[in-house]
């Protein structure tokens, strides 16, 4: 079975697939927990041992595991955890793993892997041109042209940091749950200010797309993932397809794609020597 997690600044989702001959990848498991920047290999040892248990699983199920992260400080502890504790190395979505996705941007290194790992999971689904627009501790667009390359995008602050900026920098405002109000016109602080976060967002993400869309043709497709993402779609002129499993579901291909160019070389070497 195959291990994936996405690694974010706010949380890592991970998922479990069983791969059978001749058919689609299985989706066995899946979970979402917090971020630490501060674990141990042993502490993310004993995580992984604990969910497992929770779906009466053992590790020793895992043959392969896959990793996209966007938290370098953390890489190491979690490599070590995954040699100690699963007895294998991991393979991380880093320069040098095929992909299959060109990126023709200024600086390709500086692209983060989950952007990576998104766009060809969208591409392989929706094909091009598409936008991917992950909502998460920050609001990222990806662009993919037509033929299946990465082109360039946008970032913004996510919709969390925005509220936590509101509340920090103004003394008499209060912490406010970030959800779809219920009126436009607010009638108190509580409701003004979930108006504004909400309709807000809402503006500054159609107002990229639109450009965006402008910009690429009316026939780009779009799709909404990231843990905000259902919140966002629910009121936006645009987006109207959220896939939360889109990440996972990149690094699923990611890894198929990297095992099939390893059987290849190895069939080339036995070739070889023979």
């Amino acid at each position: 079975m195959l291990l994936a997690l996405d690694v974010g600044n706010t949380n890592t989702v991970v998922a479990l697939y069983n791969f059978v001959a001749d058919a689609p990848a299985e989706l066995i498991a899946d979970w979402r927990i917090t971020t630490s920047h501060i674990q141990t290999t042993d502490e993310y040892g004993m995580l992984f041992r604990d969910l497992f248990a929770l779906r009466n699983m053992s590790t020793d199920v895992v043959d392969a595991i896959i990793i996209s992260s966007v938290v370098p400080p953390i890489d190491s502890a979690l490599r070590q955890g995954c040699e100690r504790y699963f007895h294998m190395k991991p393979l991380f979505v880093e320069p040098g793993v095929k992909t299959g996705l060109p990126v023709l941007v200024d600086n390709p290194a500086e692209v983060g892997a989950d952007r990576i790992v998104n766009c060809v999971a969208a591409f392989e689904k929706f094909g091009g041109p598409c936008i991917v627009v992950d909502m998460g501790t920050a609001t990222t667009f990806d662009v993919i042209s037509k033929k299946g390359e990465f082109i360039g995008g946008a970032i913004a602050p996510g919709l969390g940091i925005a509220a936590d900026a509101l509340f920090d920098h103004a003394a008499r405002l209060p912490r406010v749950d970030v959800k779809r109000p219920a009126k436009i016109i607010g009638t108190s602080t509580t409701d003004n200010i979930q108006i504004g976060l909400y309709y807000g967002y809402i503006g500054l993400v159609d107002g990229i797309l639109e450009r965006l869309i402008g910009e690429l043709g009316p026939e780009t497709k779009l799709v909404a993932t990231g843990g905000l993402a259902k919140l966002i779609a629910g009121g936006s002129k645009y987006l109207h397809e959220v896939d939360l499993m889109l990440t996972l579901t990149g690094l699923r291909i990611i890894y198929e794609r990297n095992a099939e160019r390893g059987r290849k070389r190895a069939a080339a070497g036995a070739v070889v020597h023979a």
